[in-house]
């Protein structure tokens, strides 16, 4: 009988706090920078953090990935390799990786998994990073679902697929635009977001076709409706994007999609069992419209012709949940049709006549009454959202917004001198203690006695199931010595599960194995003169240097490879008649920055050049 394939919810993690947070709220794994090469370079930790990290997550069996996905220059290899050995040392589950020097490095057999810098997109990139040793493989938010499972056929490896959060509007590792135009490396984690910001869109006549627009600037991705339908395709890990969020919002998202997975494994037993152990229970009801999002797209997962409006152009904030329209407006009060409770202290927004994004903070609630903190001018019939939720962000900065608990059973028996106790959690892990106890009859039954003390697990990882006394029960035993045999019982449990938990060791590399390609561009980020032997050793015969190396960006350069299309958005697709209203050369400007737009019809992309 085949067995259920481990599937994981992994979420990302700021900090150790954050870490925490999302496996109490249902992660099966967490993604975390070091303090360097990271790829967010505001968001490094400390070997010390990322330890505490690793020893919660391990109590219930969930992962810790550290983030090393930044191309490396060759002075910094050293360091990288240190730090490596570092986690390793703290014991990290795996690395996630960008550049390929680092296979080159003298480091420890921890387990590597190819970022999504990494790019990608075809069976044979999937196959071929098997084949040098990554244990896991990252694939491009970019993929249908049926691509998806055209790379599966071609790997045995776990597959890791985007499943929430921010999209980046070019091929990830693929994005030059922050290096050339602002000198900020998103491959050195730097990006510039420069994504986000408006454009004006103009043809070779100067006709403006767009005037400051967020053109670029995508929605959120948002697959909770194709959870089933992804692993089917063969996806094994779901990744949620936010390196950055806040604790409220990785506790909101982590619990929802959380709860989705748990409704698949229920129905399909042998099929799919999550990662980690233990169950959560949770004081609020997730909602992810409540936390911040762009609008929200399947983006290509349905594929190119099935792609809906994936753009949000006028603003790349967060727009939140609709709240209702305006009905009137009364004095300093606006009056809205909706269903929702609304709140002193609620951030509420709208796009005014102009379709500029404006907003208020509610000051005072009467019914369907708001009044702002500051007079607004806005107009009865105005559609107003709401992105920030004052009383639900309250019960998700509280503490006890949820609590994740493994079922544990105790069974006692009499040994010689003593009482033997048994623990056992719910997937069978367990550990014995004895204690040496003089023996003394009870003169009342025990059960009830014992049961309030062993109970006693809220500091714990665990809730107590059962409890069986056996050949115990007619026996006197002190409620401090209780307290003894349960905290021992309990820190035997620990250990035992911290022991038993299974780490994936660095996969041997097929040095026979032969690179997609003979030749590698700028575009393929070989900074270091290791990752230049490696892709030498598989089959490569002419390697650029990366672009952050040779710091010279010539024009004509592609700085944006991207499979969203502002043709297919906007419904000026080349292939369609409507294509003709725009003309072929078009250029993106944004205060001192200037991109020619390019359309690669044959493989159904947009390339966005310096110039």
């Amino acid at each position: 009988m085949t067995k259920p394939r481990i599937i994981e919810l992994l979420s990302p993690a700021k900090n150790a706090d954050t870490a925490i947070a999302a496996i109490t709220h249902g992660a099966d794994a967490v993604y975390i920078g070091p303090s360097n090469f990271g790829a967010r370079a505001s968001a490094g930790n400390s070997l010390d953090d990322i330890a505490r990290a690793v020893d919660f997550a391990h109590s219930y069996d969930a992962r810790v990935y550290a983030t090393v996905n930044t191309i490396l220059f060759d002075n910094e290899l050293r360091d990288a390799e240190r730090l490596i050995r570092d986690l390793y040392r703290i014991n990290v589950d795996a690395l996630i990786v960008q550049d390929m020097g680092i296979l080159r490095l003298d480091i420890p057999p921890i387990a590597l998994h190819a970022s999504t810098q990494c790019d990608t997109r075809t069976p044979e990139k999937a196959r071929f990073l098997e084949e040098v040793g990554f244990s896991q493989v990252v694939l491009a938010r970019e993929l249908s679902v049926d691509e998806i499972r055209e790379v599966r056929k071609a790997t045995t490896v776990p597959l890791e697929c985007f499943i929430h959060g921010a999209l980046c509007v070019s091929y990830s590792g693929r994005c030059h635009a922050s290096c050339a135009l602002r000198g900020r490396s998103a491959n050195r984690g730097e990006c510039a977001q420069l994504c986000r910001l408006p454009y004006n869109l103009t043809d070779r006549h100067s006709n403006t076709l767009f005037e400051q627009k967020h053109l670029l600037s995508l929605r959120d991705f948002n697959q909770a409706d194709r959870l089933e339908a992804l692993l089917d395709a063969g996806a094994s890990s779901l990744k949620i994007e936010g390196r950055l969020k806040d604790i409220p919002y990785v506790k909101n998202v982590t619990a929802y999609y959380n709860s989705l997975l748990n409704d698949i494994c229920e129905r399909h037993p042998e099929r799919y069992q999550r990662r980690a152990v233990g169950k959560v229970h949770l004081n609020f009801k997730p909602d992810v419209a409540k936390s911040f999002n762009r609008g929200f797209t399947h983006y290509f997962f349905d594929g190119r012709d099935a792609a809906k409006r994936m753009s949000s152009p006028d603003t790349p904030k967060s727009i939140g949940e609709p709240l209702g329209k305006v009905k009137s407006v009364r004095g300093n009060s606006i009056i809205v049709d909706t269903k929702k409770d609304v709140a002193n202290g609620d951030g509420i927004i709208f796009f005014n006549h102009k379709g500029s994004l404006s907003g208020f903070r509610a000051n005072s609630v009467s019914g369907k009454a708001i009044t702002p903190f500051e007079k607004v001018t806005v107009a009865p019939g105005t559609m107003l959202y709401r992105n920030f939720d004052k009383v639900f962000n309250d019960t998700l900065v509280d503490g006890k917004s949820a609590v994740r608990s493994i079922d544990v059973a105790i069974r006692c028996w009499k040994v010689d001198g003593g009482i033997a106790t048994e623990i056992t959690d719910e997937r069978g892990t367990n550990a014995v203690v004895r204690h040496d106890i003089d023996l003394q009859p009870a003169k009342s039954d025990q059960q009830e006695a014992r049961l309030k003390v062993f109970s006693k697990l809220g500091s714990t990882p665990y809730h107590l199931r059962s409890l069986i006394l056996g050949d115990t029960a007619d026996v006197f035993i002190p409620a401090s010595t209780l307290t003894t045999i349960r905290r021992d019982a309990v820190e035997a449990l620990v250990r035992a599960t911290k022991l038993r938990h299974h780490y994936d060791f660095r996969r041997q590399e097929n040095k026979d194995a032969t690179y997609t390609s003979a030749t590698l561009t700028y575009a393929d980020n070989v900074a270091n003169h290791l990752a230049r032997q490696f892709y030498a050793d598989h089959g490569v015969k002419h390697i650029e240097e990366a672009m952050e190396t040779c710091n010279n960006p010539k024009t004509g350069d592609i700085l944006m490879t991207t499979r969203f299309c502002l043709r297919r958005e906007y419904g000026r697709c080349l292939r369609t008649p409507e294509g003709q209203k725009w003309q072929s050369d078009l250029m993106l400007t944004s205060g001192n920055i200037s991109m020619s737009v390019e359309f690669d019809c044959r493989n159904c992309q947009m390339l966005l050049r310096h110039m």
